[in-house]
């Protein structure tokens, strides 16, 4: 009887801590607190790795936060979308009131471990919070300029781990805020192409022209192109102490590349199976560029 009394015990625990990832979006907050950290060691003179706890911990914080708040406000529309109505609100196993406390105590905890680094950090992380939530959530059943909007609190982080680590805001982390921005629209814009039914029912706006054309795909082209040519800029010179030497700028622009030619071959057929090779190919571009900036730094 006990064993069974403990059985239950774990799995309602289990059923708990996945509703909990779920509801925080587990793997995108572990990508988000990368790219983070990527930016810090590209600012540090020298690792904390006390800081670094405290800039993964805050981070993950204030992305589950955001969306936790967004599951709240979008309860109803993800209940209509096949990849959104087994989440813990439109499901049923979570209430309105235990998500809302998750998000509070998250922003709370968050805002204060980004301000033991400095206030500029936990400033930042405040309004990633603010824009995604009371701006973005509400534009994307409205105009898919939403896309636009989303793409600032998605850039943040690469930018917040460098103003973590120096306390400053300058010509660097603001190189590194428009990587990440010009990557946000190929990225979601392939999502977006891909999910566009689902999108649809829940009446949401993700694409750049509301279609599934060569209007959007070109579009999803010409901002890869300048997050090309963005992420090669500090080989010149330009960045202040954000540099890249001419082998990892290489590197990085063959990336880019690949990423390019998959944005190519959407314009091309123009169908689910070339949008989700360019998602995937986002995905690893943006993760392997870091490692190179990263690499680059201490390897110089």
């Amino acid at each position: 009887m006990k064993s069974a009394v403990g059985t239950l015990q774990n799995m309602n625990w289990s059923l708990v801590f996945a509703d909990f990832k779920e509801i925080t979006k587990v793997r995108l907050a572990v990508s988000v607190v990368f790219s983070s950290i990527a930016g810090y060691c590209l600012g540090a003179e020298t690792i904390n790795f006390f800081h670094l706890l405290y800039l993964a911990t805050g981070g993950y914080c204030m992305v589950g936060a955001s969306n936790a708040y967004n599951q709240v406000i979008e309860r109803d529309l993800d209940a209509l979308m096949k990849r959104t109505k087994n989440r813990p609100l439109p499901a049923g196993r979570m209430s309105v009131n235990v998500a809302m406390t998750i998000a509070i105590t998250l922003t709370i905890l968050g805002v204060f471990l980004l301000y033991q680094l400095n206030p500029k950090t936990a400033l930042f992380g405040a309004i990633s919070i603010f824009l995604y939530t009371s701006v973005y959530t509400p534009l994307k059943t409205i105009t898919p300029l939403a896309v636009f909007v989303g793409a600032i609190p998605g850039a943040i982080p690469f930018m917040l781990g460098w103003v973590a680590a120096t306390n400053d805001f300058g010509i660097e982390p603001g190189t590194l805020f428009m990587i990440q921005f010009f990557w946000q629209f190929p990225h979601f814009w392939a999502l977006g192409w891909m999910l566009d039914e689902d999108y649809s029912k829940g009446g949401f706006k993700m694409l750049p022209t509301g279609k599934k054309d060569a209007s959007t795909a070109l579009q999803i082209i010409l901002y890869t192109i300048w997050m090309i040519v963005i992420s090669v800029i500090p080989v010149f010179g330009f960045t202040g102490r954000l540099s890249l030497s001419v082998p990892a700028a290489i590197v990085v622009f063959l990336m880019g590349m690949v990423m390019l030619i998959f944005a190519f071959k959407l314009y091309e057929k123009k169908d689910n199976v070339s949008a989700r090779k360019l998602m995937l190919a986002s995905v690893s571009y943006i993760t392997l560029m870091q490692l190179v900036y990263v690499a680059d730094k201490f390897l110089q």
